[in-house]
């Protein structure tokens, strides 16, 4: 088996066959299987994939699974579970991502990444440029990426954070044994994948638009606030910080201090300065600020705006 496409659902009734159908109808020189990680949906999409794999047994197989195999971070609910296990059971020696209520746009989306990551062997992973659509908007879709891209990374530049689309994602199968247990303790999946594979290669990009990002309320990441996203982040970049390289672990903290000032200010900015206030004192960033502890206590006891001049620039 060339490539397997890992795809994930869970409660993607009104987008799901939009997704499967843009994998079928993929044009390639190759076999590829079609791997539906189903999390026990309650809107009807376990039937609509349950058909596909009846009218298609030959591309598409299916993993059943149920509420009590959700994995839990902080309490609520995640896709870690669905995520790892499909990528367990791929076959493939190249594997694509796609999401439920994401879909691709381009029939020959699989082939060209399977092509660049075989011409490109030190090249662990690849993605391109995708359309972002508003479900609940009238707006017309926009590029995700609007600025020009270098067509090669490296795990640093993904430190930074996330920069790749899931549905646009094709990564080389293997590079690693086994999900470590700190992936487990993150509530999003794809960026801790995306560092575990850059550890073995760079990532290439193909400056092309070959895929759909949906955004709407219902999604797991584009239905959270700015404030829970960075929070989710923060969690995740905290165990992503384990495995990396002491160089890499530097970077890594820089990054994470600049969200954390962003956290600060987004807290002041809706008059919530005892959560600021917090963050200051129960973070790293009070051992490197030069405020006075006893300015930092009256801004968390009287709640005073300006908790943000106790934060290094």
């Amino acid at each position: 088996m060339k490539a397997s496409v890992s795809l994930i659902t869970y409660n993607h009734a009104p987008y799901i066959s939009q997704a499967i159908e843009s994998v079928l109808a993929q044009q390639t020189n190759f076999d590829f299987e079609l791997l539906i990680g189903e999390d026990d949906s309650n809107d009807g999409t376990r039937a609509i994939v349950t058909d596909y794999r009846s009218r298609y047994p030959e591309r598409v197989r299916l993993l059943l699974n149920t509420r009590r195999d959700v994995v839990y971070v902080r309490g609520r609910p995640t896709g870690q579970g669905n995520f790892a296990n499909n990528l367990r059971n791929t076959r493939g020696q190249f594997v694509a991502l796609l999401d439920g209520d994401d879909y691709w746009t381009s029939p020959q989306k699989l082939q060209k990444q399977v092509d660049f990551l075989e011409a490109n062997p030190d090249c662990a992973l690849c993605f391109h440029n995708v359309r972002v659509v508003e479900q609940n908007s009238s707006s017309e879709s926009a590029l995700f990426h609007t600025e020009p891209m270098r067509p090669r990374y490296g795990i640093e530049d993904l430190l930074n954070g996330n920069f790749m689309q899931t549905c646009s994602v094709v990564f080389r199968a293997g590079l690693f044994s086994d999900f470590p247990p700190w992936f487990f303790k993150c509530r999003m999946a794809d960026w801790p994948l995306h560092v575990l594979n850059a550890q073995h290669g760079w990532i290439g990009y193909l400056d092309e638009v070959m895929g759909v990002y949906r955004r709407h309320a219902g999604g797991l990441w584009s239905g959270q606030s700015r404030l829970q996203i960075l929070a989710d982040s923060l969690q995740a970049a905290k165990q992503i910080r384990t495995c990396l390289t002491p160089a890499q672990k530097k970077h890594l903290d820089a990054v994470t201090e600049a969200w954390l000032r962003e956290m600060i200010d987004l807290h002041c900015a809706q008059g919530q300065d005892t959560a600021a206030a917090r963050i200051v004192l129960f973070t790293r960033l009070l051992f490197r600020t030069r405020a006075k502890p006893w300015r930092i206590f009256r801004l968390l006891v009287l709640r005073r705006p300006g908790i943000e001049a106790g934060i290094p620039k």
